[in-house]
């Protein structure tokens, strides 16, 4: 299937009938949602406005009817143009009363089945307004119980459609060209900074919409960390160079790291580069529908443990991919999700050794009827060479 902007008005029609039906099984009248990526999947509306977080926003799910956006009066146009009809707005900001007395009335006004309103509470949720109106707005609300909507927000979300797929896969070629072209553009002696900006733009030029996350670190032989940089460290010969990348089309996101060698590195680094490498074929060989995030992470950890590896310090080994960097669920012992076809897996892998290092691999995939499909393009098992 074939990435296009947007989504037909179909697609947002099936979200909403599967969180109705959904809301009868939990038993809420209700769902209220705050956040941006939930605003994303349920409206359609995307707004670089998210990054001030003077004034509220809210969109009201009803278990029957049309959704109801509460928003500021700034919103109003481009809510408008979603597929969202019934707008109610309030001249915000106005701190004495930032949408509460409106939200009230909008949920008094639900009908009631159950007395129960969901909110995202839980799991990786957030609900994006003031802790201090919150708890008004449930103050207004008598007799209606305020309950956790995160499972049902989960549930849906982490299963995708063929055209949530193409555009995760869209992004994932373009991450994928992007690390191919780069070892060509960077040279010994370039600082991480340097390093980042190459990147960007190539990212850029590949055709990515956003990049919210890029990690670039080095060390010789290896890295101590995966979440933080760049900084002005210069590449030298025997450094290992790690970069893991956050990119969006049409704000589904890629995410996965390569790792390069800075001239020739030592046999320890290069033995470890092939177990993690191996590692990583184990965790997308065992990604099926049926099996559970924890047999992920146990199939990765087997061949890491049968090499000597002591494990790395990250806390799992992938967690699902989609509107959000990381979303549920997580590659780790216990978590015991049923994998589905259509969900979207990264593989990552990673194990320290000498002293302080540690490298990662990592890879996206999605789980089809009989396994599961490679979305980016597999690491080479030997690094790229720089220099």
């Amino acid at each position: 299937m074939t990435a296009a902007r947007g989504f037909e008005l179909s697609e947002f029609e099936a979200r909403m009938a599967r969180a109705q039906s959904e809301m009868t099984v939990r038993r809420l009248d209700a769902i209220v949602i705050t956040a941006p990526p939930n605003w994303r999947y349920f409206a359609g509306f995307a707004t670089q406005f998210w990054e001030s977080p003077t004034r509220p926003w809210f969109l009201v799910l009803p278990r029957a009817g049309e959704p109801i956006a509460v928003i500021p009066t700034i919103g109003e146009p481009g809510i408008a143009k979603t597929w969202v009809k019934d707008i109610r707005t309030w001249p915000a900001p106005q701190p004495e009363d930032d949408g509460v007395s409106a939200m009230a009335k909008v949920l008094a006004d639900c009908p009631r089945t159950y007395g129960r309103i969901g909110w995202e509470m839980g799991r990786e949720s957030v609900i994006r307004m003031p802790i201090a109106d919150f708890d008004r707005i449930r103050a207004a609300c008598s007799g209606i119980e305020f309950a956790d909507a995160s499972p049902l927000i989960w549930r849906l979300r982490m299963v995708k459609s063929p055209a949530e797929i193409a555009k995760i896969e869209r992004a994932c070629r373009i991450g994928s060209d992007a690390y191919a072209a780069l070892p060509g553009q960077l040279s010994d002696g370039m600082n991480e900074h340097e390093v980042a900006r190459t990147f960007r733009a190539e990212l850029t030029r590949q055709g990515a919409d956003a990049i919210p996350f890029m990690a670039v670190t080095a060390g010789a032989g290896g890295y101590d960390q995966i979440i933080v940089g760049p900084n002005d460290r210069n590449l030298s010969p025997g450094d290992v160079m790690f970069i893991d990348l956050g990119a969006t089309f049409d704000g589904y996101f890629c995410d996965f790291d390569r790792n390069f060698a800075c001239g020739d590195v030592d046999d320890e680094t290069r033995k470890t580069q092939d177990i993690v490498w191996r590692a990583t074929e184990a965790g997308i060989a065992a990604a099926c529908p049926g099996a559970t995030p924890a047999d992920l992470a146990a199939a990765m950890v087997s061949v890491m443990a049968d090499a000597g590896a002591t494990g790395g310090n990250v806390g799992r080994l992938g967690h699902g991919l989609g509107l959000q960097l990381t979303e549920p669920p997580s590659n780790m012992a216990g978590d015991e999700t049923v994998l589905e076809p259509g969900m979207v897996m990264t593989i990552e892998p990673g194990m320290d050794y000498g002293d302080g290092k540690m490298l990662v691999h990592e890879e996206n995939v999605v789980i089809t009827e009989d396994g599961c499909r490679l979305l980016t393009t597999r690491a080479p098992r030997e690094m790229w060479k720089i220099g």
